[in-house]
């Protein structure tokens, strides 16, 4: 029997993921929302694949990998996230996952990249794979590299949860310098909101 789990917070993913899973011969089909439900799954069933968002609330999803391969060391683990960021990808691929996928890929892409981890083969897109051998090279892809040591320091006071009042004090600069500073790291890494700067920080072990 062939068993996968899915492990995304957003119910669009699990029933789009589970049709297509279907479609390959996957007749038990886990679905998990949350990093506890996910752990419960692998312990319990084993699961052969694992569909795994990023984005995934609390811990976040690159930091559930090692646990996930703990519980089921012969499975899978297939990244679908909508963070196409080099950065990501190759910090996925250092702590055990076995393929990458964006959430803008076609169908057939998510098919051909389960059939590559079902095959024993690695998936990345072409383009992904290029990126990720160009930063493994030591060539510019990581945004977390553009960032000047100032940046570096309040991003990472950010993602420890301080308020730029408690930055500008800590670091003895004005208000201005650190909302300005906060900005610019926002732009280099190409975050949306500082949610979204602080999620990148954390994923990234800036928090610890």
């Amino acid at each position: 029997m062939k068993t996968g789990l899915i492990v995304d917070d957003h119910p669009v993913t699990h029933l789009g993921c589970g049709q297509l899973l279907e479609e390959l011969g996957y007749d038990r089909i886990l679905n998990a929302h949350t990093e506890a439900e996910a752990l419960t799954f692998a312990s319990a069933e084993v699961p052969g694949l694992v569909v795994l968002d990023l984005g995934l609330p609390g811990v976040g999803g690159l930091k559930l990998i090692e646990p996930l391969l703990r519980r089921a060391p012969e499975a899978r683990i297939l990244i679908f996230s909508m963070n196409e960021q080099t950065a990501f990808v190759a910090k996925a691929l250092a702590a055990g996952a076995h393929g990458y996928l964006s959430k803008n890929s076609r169908p057939d892409d998510f098919l051909d990249a389960v059939r590559a981890l079902e095959a024993g083969r690695p998936y990345l897109s072409h383009d992904m794979a290029v990126s990720v051998a160009m930063t493994r090279s030591g060539a510019p892809g990581d945004p977390l590299q553009a960032l000047t040591d100032r940046e570096h320091q309040v991003l990472r006071l950010i993602s420890q949860g301080h308020s730029l009042q408690a930055i500008s004090d800590a670091l003895h600069i004005s208000y201005k310098t650190a909302a300005n500073t906060s900005s610019a790291v926002k732009r280099k890494l190409g975050a949306k909101s500082t949610s979204e700067m602080i999620r990148y920080a954390v994923d990234a072990g800036l928090d610890r």
